[in-house]
């Protein structure tokens, strides 16, 4: 081998041709890699139980991208801290495709709510594929009044703090949903934090609340059984499940709130197996059956290429940053 002096003693152009030529090696391995990838089981890590949003969402493209590559796709669920112990294992795992993180808006606002965290899911992870975006629903006990967005406004302007909305925790999709409705419309309620969607339904249908930001699976039933009333979604458009709700930014301009999922990976992942991830994801969520079932849980099929996927997270994280600092929201 030769030495570091000996190597500057080179002639100029033969030295840019070997530097040149192992650039060009480089490059080959990486797509070498990439085309025998994967060559032995990969793990999507969920940092929520087994039959929550987050995991069922990953059982769906787990399975596809089991049939598609002919290796195992094993959904691994590491509850606990609000998702931030799954996305830290996945952050410090090998950046080599076998460690996958299948997360949403609740890892991305952890980085924003969480100041001790010590990783940043933007900056120490890689975009991979969007999946889905989650509007919520605006629902509302039958017993209230209001039956539209503008009535509810003018009640909750017309006895600040005598309505109560529900949320499953402070800094949740629901919570900084309604935060962001309370900046916009000038209006004031009394937050009430619950340990999770099902108890803060269950309170919802007690009448201990009035009002509640829901997720459309969790809501739908007792909207069609008129246990409660749906006002609003909180999208840009109006979901297929629920067709003759309207949305908030029809009444309030501008308003839009939306939870997604999606897949990433370890920083410093190859392009080349990102890229082939992105397309094996892209063709499931193109496939009719899985689509179907995506809409059917009220969500709306949101797919792209990594670096529309990764504009889209910055554009959340600057957000949400926004508001979550507005309403002095801490965990």
């Amino acid at each position: 081998m030769q030495s570091q002096g000996n190597l500057m003693k080179l002639p100029r152009r033969k030295f840019l041709y070997l530097a040149a030529g192992g650039a060009a090696l480089s490059a080959l391995s990486h797509v070498a890699r990439a085309q025998a990838y994967p060559s032995r089981p990969v793990h999507i890590i969920v940092g929520f139980p087994a039959g929550g949003t987050n995991d069922i969402h990953a059982r769906l493209i787990a399975e596809w991208l089991s049939r598609q590559f002919g290796r195992s796709f094993i959904v691994e669920n590491r509850p606990g801290a609000t998702g931030t112990i799954a996305t830290e294992a996945v952050v410090r795992a090998s950046p080599d495709g076998y460690t996958l993180h299948l997360c949403g808006s609740t890892e991305l606002r952890n980085d924003i709510l969480y100041k001790e965290l010590k990783f940043s899911f933007m900056r120490d992870t890689a975009p991979i594929a969007s999946l889905a975006l989650s509007p919520l629903v605006l629902v509302v006990h039958p017993s209230l009044s209001a039956r539209s967005v503008p009535e509810l406004i003018a009640a909750a302007k017309a006895n600040p703090d005598a309505l109560t909305v529900a949320s499953p925790g402070v800094g949740s999709a629901p919570h900084v949903s309604w935060e962001l409705f309370r900046v916009m419309t000038g209006t004031r309620m009394l937050h009430v934090p619950y340990r999770g969607g099902a108890p803060a339904i269950t309170a919802l249908l007690g009448q201990q609340v009035q009002v509640y930001f829901s997720n459309i699976a969790e809501a739908i039933e007792h909207i069609k059984a008129d246990r409660l009333r749906a006002l609003a979604v909180t999208g840009a458009a109006r979901v297929p499940t629920l067709p003759d709700v309207p949305t908030i930014g029809e009444f309030v301009p501008g308003y839009e709130s939306v939870g997604w999922v999606g897949i990433v990976a370890p920083r410093d992942t190859p392009g080349a197996i990102i890229d082939t991830l992105n397309h094996a994801i892209n063709a499931g969520l193109a496939d009719p059956k899985t689509k179907q079932t995506i809409t059917d849980w009220g969500e709306i099929v949101f797919a792209g290429s990594p670096a529309e996927f990764g504009k889209f997270m910055a554009n959340e994280h600057e957000k949400w940053g926004k508001v979550i600092r507005a309403a002095n929201i801490k965990l």
